[in-house]
């Protein structure tokens, strides 16, 4: 973008910086938005480390809006393809044994979210 033409992110004029970045999911934000805070807590002592309005608000929004609690299974799903949610479990066990498993019902709604992402690209 030219230095003369002024940034709109209405009318997606978004500045050489966002070109090449990489979309997060929101789950993925939370994570780093989390880890900020924690860090930003940690030198708490520093008048200029506190935490403005907006901060607060953006890992609110995250937190609430994050469909997805652990972002790593969708990719894999993702780069993996499967088609059921057995065949999912068969590629990745960990979906059910981990932690965070996630139920049948879940997976299913992780491939179908996933199927219609396909559908754009």
């Amino acid at each position: 973008m030219s230095g003369e033409e002024e940034e709109n992110a209405a009318e997606l004029k978004i500045g050489d910086d966002f070109l090449k970045a990489k979309c997060l999911m929101n789950c993925e934000v939370s994570l780093i938005l989390e880890h900020k805070y924690e860090q930003l807590q940690q030198m708490s002592d520093d008048p200029m480390n506190q935490v403005s309005q907006v901060f607060e608000k953006s890992l609110q929004y995250v937190k609430r809006f994050s469909r997805y609690k652990n972002p790593d299974a969708l990719c894999v799903l993702g780069n993996l393809c499967p088609e059921t949610v057995e065949e999912a479990i068969a590629m990745v066990p960990s979906i059910k044994t981990k932690g965070r498993a996630h139920d049948d019902e879940a997976i299913d709604k992780m491939l179908n979210d996933l199927s219609l992402i396909k559908k754009f690209e």
